[in-house]
């Protein structure tokens, strides 16, 4: 139990960290485009790309062995990434959150054509259940949608369609593969659009995304050590204590207040992603287990993946 405990702090840490790095997005994101903000976040993020590229022991080049799944997912990651960035510039943080959480519930049902998995009576309510929260929090017909909830929906959809792709393919591709296209296609494609949205940046907000790049390096590593310390089913779900810290800095630096509907929204899916998540945590209760270890951050194409570092991790232990 000890070591759970210890596991379980240790991702709540993480995710604090996390949600920080989401505060600065949401405050760069006043001034600046998603766009420009994802090529500094990218550029940041090289070295240590390049770390592991030269920590690679595994020969092989950088070809994909399943060119078209590696470009679908390369798509959804980029679009995941413009998404949730420009979600969290226009939307309360709790907000999004709350609709992103839907990625997990998303997961589940695409895992059946995608994986072929059998999903039972049991995750089916749990998913409906789930997507019905997502509709509470939208209120449709008592407020008119924005870009920024699209945006959010996008991200969700995205980030599950990119993950079920790794549970597809990622015991054949490499690891630097599933990481390094995504992260040269944003900086491809959202730096073929700077031009259009460029702002001289001070030094503060150049310093500010590298932060965020240190940020994702140090979260990425307690989520690392946590999953080593622990079971995944504690783990986890400890990815929606985000909504707390989003409450917390939305209130006090945003001036933002959860309304009732984010609140039993939020609620809805948070229960039913953890009820999907133990579920799975049961022997045999999924063969491909798509949301235990792949869902601990909406991936955006921007940084490093958390899922083959705990792979390495697992090697080298």
């Amino acid at each position: 139990m000890g070591s759970n405990i210890t596991s379980a702090l240790l991702a709540l840490l993480a995710f604090a960290i996390f949600a920080t790095h989401d505060v600065i997005v949401k405050i760069l994101g006043a001034d600046y485009s998603p766009i420009q903000i994802i090529v500094f976040s990218v550029l940041f993020a090289f070295p240590w790309v390049t770390l592991m590229l030269i920590r690679d022991a595994n020969s092989g080049n950088l070809r994909p062995r399943h060119p078209y799944w590696t470009a679908f997912r390369t798509f959804a990651t980029t679009l995941t990434g413009v998404s949730a960035y420009y979600a969290f510039s226009t939307l309360p943080l709790a907000q999004v959150y709350a609709i992103l959480f839907a990625t997990p519930l998303l997961i589940t049902i695409l895992a059946i054509p995608i994986l072929g998995e059998t999903v039972r009576t049991h995750r089916w309510v749990a998913v409906l259940v789930g997507l019905g929260g997502v509709l509470v929090v939208l209120k449709p017909g008592a407020q008119d949608p924005t870009l920024g909830h699209a945006a959010a929906l996008v991200a969700a959809f995205g980030s599950a369609f990119a993950s079920i792709i790794v549970r597809k393919i990622g015991k054949d591709e490499r690891s630097i593969v599933l990481l390094i296209f995504p992260m040269m296609a944003n900086f491809v494609l959202m730096g073929a659009l700077l031009g259009f949205v460029y702002k001289p940046m001070p030094v503060e907000h150049m310093g500010s995304i590298a932060l965020m790049s240190l940020m994702v390096l140090l979260a990425s590593s307690l989520v690392i050590a946590a999953y080593r310390e622990g079971e995944a089913v504690v783990v986890a779900p400890m990815q929606y204590s985000q909504i707390i810290w989003a409450s917390v800095f939305g209130v006090l630096m945003f001036n933002e207040t959860m309304d009732s509907a984010t609140i039993l929204g939020a609620a809805i899916i948070i229960g039913s992603g953890i009820y999907i998540t133990l579920r799975e945590g049961r022997a045999n209760a999924s063969e491909n287990t798509p949301v235990l270890r792949t869902r601990t951050r909406t991936e955006t194409g921007t940084s490093l993946r958390i899922g083959p570092l705990i792979r390495a991790r697992k090697k080298c232990g």
